[in-house]
Parts: C-alpha cells; sequence; structure tokens
C-alpha cells in the first residue's frame, strides 16, 4: 500500500509518498480502507521528531481518518465490510490502509460525507473529553485560542452548544470574522493586550475554563485570568513546556491546572470517549447546533504542502488528505 513516510525529522520536505507494508489486524482491530485523513498539529510536531507514537502505536503519522472497513478481527462482531466509519488512531492514518482498535471506531456524524468526516473526531474527542473532564457548564466563561483553527472552530460551537459565554483569540481580521461566525460571543487579535482585553469584557471577572494550546508562553496570563474555581485545561504546548507557576495567584483563584494528552491514553479510555461522541456530540450535527468544519483539502502525495500550509497559519477550519476520493 502507499503511505507517508518520514525520511528524517526535519521541514515538510521530508515526507514521502512510499510503499509500505499492509498493517496487520489484531483480534480486536478492524482494517479501514481510508478516504481522508486529517492533518492536526501533533502531526507536524511528530514530523519534526518532537511527539513521537506511543509504544506499539504505527510509525506513519495521522491520528484520525474516514473510510470503509475492509476486513475485521476474529473479536469483532459490531462491524462489516464496506461499513463506512471514522477512527481515532494512535498513528498511521497517512497510508491507503489503517488498523485500529475495534472500540476507536465509529461511525459518521449524521449526513456527513467521507471527505468532511476525516477531519471531525480527533478534534472532537479532544474538546469533549476535556470539556467534561473541566465539567463547563451553562453560563460559565469559556477561552480558546486559535478560533479559527481545527480545534479552536469546533471548541467555539460545542462550548455555545452547552450554553457557555465563548471568548476566542485570533490573528487576522478574517479569522475574527470567521470565528464570529461560528458564534463566539467575543473575538480578540491575539496581537493586542488579548489579557487587558479579556480582563475588560468580562468585567474583571474573569474566565471559568481555558483551553490552552500555548502552555509555558501564556501560563502567568492565564492564571491570572481565571475567575474563582477557573480551571486551566492544557493540551498542546505550541508556546513552550518549561514555565514559572505563581501558586500563590492559583491559591487565591482557587484555581486548577490540568495537562492532558488524547494519543496516549488507554485504548479503553479511547473507546469510552468515542462511545461519548456518538451519544453527546454527534447529534449535535444532525441538529445543526454544531457545522461541520470548513475543509482544504490535499491529494495524499502532497503531504508536504498540506503541512506547510498549516504551518503558515493561514487556514481557516481543518486541513484534510485525501486517499481514495472515490469512496
Amino acid at each position: 500500500m502507499r503511505a507517508i513516510t518520514v525520511s528524517q525529522p526535519g521541514g515538510p520536505e521530508v515526507l514521502r509518498l512510499d510503499e509500505v507494508e499492509m498493517p496487520v489486524v489484531a483480534a480486536d482491530e478492524v482494517l479501514i480502507k481510508v478516504a481522508a485523513a486529517g492533518v492536526n498539529r501533533a502531526d507536524l510536531h511528530q514530523r519534526q521528531g518532537r511527539y513521537p507514537p506511543p509504544p506499539g502505536a504505527s510509525e506513519i503519522i495521522g491520528l484520525e481518518v474516514s473510510g470503509q472497513i475492509a476486513a475485521t478481527g476474529e473479536e469483532v462482531d459490531d462491524w462489516s465490510v464496506g461499513d463506512r466509519c471514522v477512527a481515532l488512531l494512535a498513528g498511521g492514518g497517512y497510508a491507503e490502509y489503517v488498523a485500529a482498535p475495534a472500540g476507536q471506531v465509529l461511525e459518521p456524524p449524521p449526513g456527513m460525507d467521507l471527505l468532511t468526516a476525516g477531519g471531525v473526531v480527533e478534534v472532537a474527542a479532544t474538546v469533549y473529553s476535556n470539556l467534561e473532564r473541566a465539567q463547563l457548564n451553562d453560563g460559565e466563561v469559556f477561552l480558546v485560542h486559535g478560533g479559527a483553527g481545527g480545534i479552536g472552530s469546533f471548541a467555539i460551537q460545542y462550548a455555545k452548544a452547552r450554553g457557555a459565554t465563548v471568548i476566542a483569540t485570533a490573528g487576522s481580521q478574517d479569522k475574527i470574522d470567521f470565528c464570529r461566525s461560528l458564534g463566539a460571543d467575543h473575538v480578540i487579535s491575539y496581537r493586542e493586550d488579548w489579557p487587558g482585553l479579556i480582563t475588560e469584557r468580562t468585567s474583571g471577572r474573569g474566565v471559568d475554563v481555558i483551553l490552552d494550546n500555548m502552555g509555558a508562553k501564556y501560563l502567568d496570563d492565564h492564571v491570572r485570568l481565571l475567575a474563582k474555581d477557573g480551571r486551566l485545561m492544557v493540551i498542546v504546548l505550541q508556546g513552550g513546556s518549561k514555565a514559572t507557576l505563581d501558586i500563590a495567584a492559583l491559591h487565591s483563584k482557587r484555581g486548577a491546572i490540568t495537562a492532558t494528552s488524547l494519543r496516549s491514553r488507554p485504548v479503553l479510555q479511547k473507546a469510552a470517549i468515542c462511545r461519548s461522541l456518538v451519544g453527546h456530540v454527534w447529534p449535535l450535527f444532525g441538529t445543526g447546533s454544531v457545522q461541520p468544519p470548513s475543509i482544504t483539502s490535499y491529494p495524499l502525495a502532497e503531504a508536504a504542502a498540506a503541512h506547510a500550509r498549516l504551518e503558515s497559519g493561514d487556514n481557516l477550519g481543518k486541513i484534510i488528505l485525501v486517499v481514495d476520493p472515490a469512496l
């Protein structure tokens, strides 16, 4: 089969389309013929050598796919060959076929085509699991950075569906307008004094839940912005991994900081999250409370261009690699 391989850690140019061996399907797995694979920021980090796959996972980049069931393991009885599906992966998505634990495979959201569905499950699982853990409640204030990206654009809509007041940051006017079109109550340019503006927009009360993709760079600002009993959920470390924490400031807020990683969770935990998506998130697509992501697509062979596009910061919504457009 064809798959994208990494010749050595580096820039997008190290991605190559090669012939590789087909994955071996375990008894509790299914084999998926891939229609599309989502491109995530974690993929860039893996390509750069900064985010290796968990032990036992495929070395091939790719954390989510859509497609059709091509084969089932002997212990799998709830999937049949030809079924349409999406899958949450620990790796292996940039390929014509991928093996996935059956519990991490689910039906696409209602009415969604397979191309669009290729970029839904990883984002939805990340946002849903973190906002469940943070216990975001109706009437609370929620902040997400990069509101025009894959995580941000879904988080804006999902937090609104949960009854939150949503604040998003973005870096250009077209992205600010895009975030507003998704339902964000306040959109602030991160090129301005965004902590001051958020303090002003919340009348000094602060933010109840922050979904943090920056890490060290924004830690001090985020602690200061927390409302009483606020929760800071750290999911990505784009702004570095080491910072000094003002414990007294956190203590004064009765605040909590939680760092989470979806990829390294045990299969049973990820399977439980996937079941929850079907029950609690997919219906929101069906009712229109959450819209399908805005898609920018590239053929599998142009994975390098897709990575360059994501790194540029110019993209709105989700980037997809089209593996088999006939599915």
